[in-house]
């Protein structure tokens, strides 16, 4: 909005006129008044500690014989700030968490997570369907959860928690923990039942590393990234010495790396991304090659755990 008197100035990037916009026509600007490029202190860079101040037109004097006198300074576009790119430990950190990232941020999940139901599958590039138990993860920690939170040591770190029944649970047991999620959704989902997320990649930077008593990767989650020694060696990082690793297996003997994507059965389907799938004896013998030495196995409720140690 350009606001009238003896010095005329422009409100704002977008404003507008209060009146009928006057025909195009040249604009008059005398040679001693047209500006050149703009002094560097006058441009949005990294160096700049807050936001550009208001633009104006500056005008030595009054309209002469009906016209107006060109302004000294042009008006300049407010420049945008670049997006800043996400930090990663290294690329081939940073090449196993954005594919499942972009996945897992796909409209089937979020919208199963935001409604609490399914169905939801994992469908392999043959056909294969595995169904995803979205009304279990939502719900409460249940008997064969409870086996697992008795388990956990410290402050605890649970990967990819989803929408956060286990953080919760041990929030009300008075346990300090963390979960980390690549999806909005089950990072909101879990602070609106009492947890603390964060979303983010496990292969990103994350909080107390080296520091974390117990590190969780429960359902089905040891299959982030498509490669299981990958992932346990992170956990190795992330553990504080002595720290304790509890990862849910497959219950049948299985070592597999897939690709696979999310469907909702109803024609919903998210990207393909890579993922893996490991039993008892194939997980015990990844984490060995990571580094956790001590290991035990337990079931419960049809579902199968193991304990790793450093």
């Amino acid at each position: 909005m350009v606001r009238p008197g003896p010095r005329r100035w422009l409100l704002g990037p977008g404003a507008r006129r209060a009146g009928p916009r006057a025909p195009a026509g040249r604009a008059h600007v005398r040679p001693a008044h047209r500006g050149g490029a703009a002094a560097a202190a006058d441009r949005v860079g990294p160096g700049r500690t807050g936001p550009p101040g208001a633009v104006r037109r500056r005008h030595p004097g009054r309209r002469v014989a009906g016209r107006r006198v060109g302004a000294r300074d042009p008006v300049r576009r407010p420049v945008r700030r670049a997006p800043r790119g996400r930090t990663v430990t290294a690329r081939t950190t940073a090449a196993l968490a954005e594919p499942a990232a972009r996945a897992w941020r796909a409209d089937p999940y979020a919208d199963a997570l935001r409604t609490g139901r399914g169905p939801l599958f994992l469908r392999r590039s043959d056909g294969w369907l595995l169904p995803l138990e979205v009304e279990r993860w939502c719900a409460e920690a249940d008997a064969a959860d409870a086996t697992v939170l008795a388990r956990c040591e410290g402050p605890v770190l649970d990967i990819g928690c989803g929408p956060g029944r286990l953080v919760a649970a041990l929030a009300r047991l008075g346990h300090p923990a963390l979960g980390v999620d690549v999806t909005p959704e089950a990072v909101a989902r879990t602070v609106r039942t009492g947890g603390t997320a964060l979303c983010r990649s496990v292969f990103e930077p994350l909080p107390g590393e080296g520091r974390w008593g117990t590190v969780l990767l429960i359902d089905g989650n040891i299959g982030i990234g498509g490669d299981p020694g990958a992932l346990l060696r992170r956990a190795a990082r992330l553990a504080a010495p002595g720290g304790t690793l509890l990862v849910e297996a497959v219950p049948v003997d299985v070592d597999e790396r897939v690709e696979v994507h999310v469907e909702d059965g109803s024609g919903g389907r998210g990207a393909a991304f890579p993922w893996a799938r490991l039993g008892t004896r194939a997980l015990r013998s990844r984490a060995a090659d990571a580094g956790w030495t001590r290991a035990v196995t337990w079931y419960a409720a049809g579902r199968a755990f193991v304990q790793l140690r450093r």
